[in-house]
């Protein structure tokens, strides 16, 4: 596969990703959207869902001080949204509320996922921030926006709780984590952090009238041209609270990724 020039010479890569951004304000200039920006520290009264993960689990051979490098982020970032109201019709953007996460906030060398690969950068780990907030988000009537996923799975699945990419990558600010409030609610996220978890809650101002479950479907392991790959399907299932009836089952995204780690068993063998 032919690379592009900017992904071989460094300066090209970095004029790239400047102009990626300023696309990404100009774009959002031209729409005019109405971004969520109000915070109050007063909670809602109705919880739409709660979620933790766990703040330090192995990831492979990484260096375990990154990980505490990503709980000061995570302790710098989640403040930035604590309390924000999502009021109908105004989206929530994750970069809009964070910002660039630079060494001059405070930010430290984490672990991050760039181009297939597992590099150190500053303001790494906020992904687990991100991957929150979109689980979280499928549980309500928010509408996904804008989500990304890695192309790779890096890690195996010591301690994963949530189902294979089931997660969203953000990169500031054009690879980002959107979500849009086409409801007549009005909804708030809730964050903070304990010693061993990442915590977090979408509280809403009054009951919602369906509840949610999120679920795999058709997991497997297989391998193409002597490369190992994982899929999977993220389905959703909307229910009705007063009857507790499925109303419908809705299919939110198809993962297909390459597996970055050793596999200690076979994988099906596909032909492309």
């Amino acid at each position: 596969m032919r690379k592009r020039l900017s992904e071989i010479h460094p300066v090209l890569y970095r004029t790239r990703i400047g102009q990626k951004r300023l696309f990404r304000r100009l774009d959002d200039l031209s729409k005019r959207k109405i971004f969520a920006d109000e915070k109050v520290s007063d909670p809602l009264p109705f919880s739409c869902k709660k979620h933790q993960s766990l703040l330090r689990r192995r990831l492979g051979n990484s260096d375990p001080q990154l990980q505490e490098n990503k709980v000061e982020n995570l302790k710098i970032a989640c403040p930035t949204i604590d309390g924000l109201l999502i009021k109908p019709g105004e989206t929530f953007s994750f970069w809009r509320q964070v910002g660039e996460a630079t060494a001059e906030k405070g930010y430290c060398e984490g672990m991050q996922l760039s181009r297939g690969e597992v590099v150190r950068g500053v303001g790494g780990g906020l992904c687990q921030l991100a991957n929150l907030l979109y689980w979280m988000a499928l549980h309500t009537p928010l509408e996904i926006a804008e989500r990304h996923h890695h192309s790779f799975d890096p890690f195996p699945d010591e301690n994963r709780v949530l189902p294979f990419g089931s997660g969203a990558g953000v990169f500031y600010n054009y690879i980002d984590l959107r979500f849009f409030n086409p409801t007549d609610h009005t909804f708030q996220i809730k964050l903070w952090l304990t010693d061993q978890h990442l915590k977090g809650s979408i509280l809403c101002d009054r009951e919602t009238p369906h509840s949610y479950h999120v679920f795999e479907k058709n997991h497997r392991f297989l391998q193409r041209n002597q490369r190992n790959f994982r899929e999977n399907e993220i389905w959703r299932e909307v229910i009705d609270r007063k009857t507790g009836n499925t109303i419908r089952e809705e299919l939110i995204v198809k993962n297909f990724s390459e597996v970055k780690y050793e596999l200690n068993f076979s994988p099906e063998r596909c032909n492309l």
